[in-house]
């Protein structure tokens, strides 16, 4: 098994937003249609470990947005059960403008912005944000423009391993992690 990747303390506390793409990063890249009396639909396979290191980057006041060049209602479902504080979808994988102008809303600068990317729709992004992410099997072409690459695979994991590595960096990881063991902990009333 590879070692995780490290990141600085000073990258770490820089980053404002976290951004992901999703196939490929969120899921495994495969996309299951099926028809069913004329009515078209779409599946997507998502790590559920990855969504708690989304809701301890929530915990720790870092916004998460997600933006994918598909359009998907499994998308939209996945992003409102993760309380993201951003969601585009375009079809025309216009993901840099997409990011400008998020950044713009919420007077956030490129370079306190993450992104994690797997692929040529990423690349644009990658070449751009303050620190440039890619999951364990994304392209050679994505993969040079990452300043770290992560050894989980998309849709395996990739999400969360990010997240642990940047809360560890920040020093926040283990009070975040004690945090959520004790609000499960605790009996709701009492």
């Amino acid at each position: 098994m590879t070692a995780a990747p490290v990141l600085d303390a000073e990258s770490a506390r820089r980053v404002k937003f976290v951004v992901l793409d999703v196939d490929g990063v969120m899921t495994d890249g495969g996309v299951y249609l099926g028809d069913v009396d004329g009515r078209r639909l779409e599946f997507k396979r998502y790590d559920i470990q990855d969504g708690l290191g989304i809701l301890l980057l929530r915990w720790s006041g870092i916004r998460v947005g997600v933006i994918t060049g598909r359009v998907s209602e499994s998308v939209a479902l996945r992003a409102a059960e993760l309380k993201v504080d951003d969601l585009v979808q375009d079809e025309q994988a216009r993901k840099l403008p997409a990011l400008r102008k998020l950044c713009h809303k919420h007077g956030i600068g490129l370079d306190e912005v993450a992104f994690v990317g797997d692929d040529l729709p990423d690349v644009g992004v990658l070449r751009e944000v303050g620190l440039p992410v890619v999951v364990g099997n994304a392209t050679a072409d994505a993969a040079r423009c990452a300043r770290l690459q992560l050894t989980r695979r998309g849709g395996f994991g990739a999400v969360r391993e990010f997240c642990e590595v940047l809360l560890r960096a920040r020093g926040e990881w283990d009070a975040l992690v004690e945090r959520y063991v004790q609000s499960r902990a605790e009996v709701p009333g009492k």
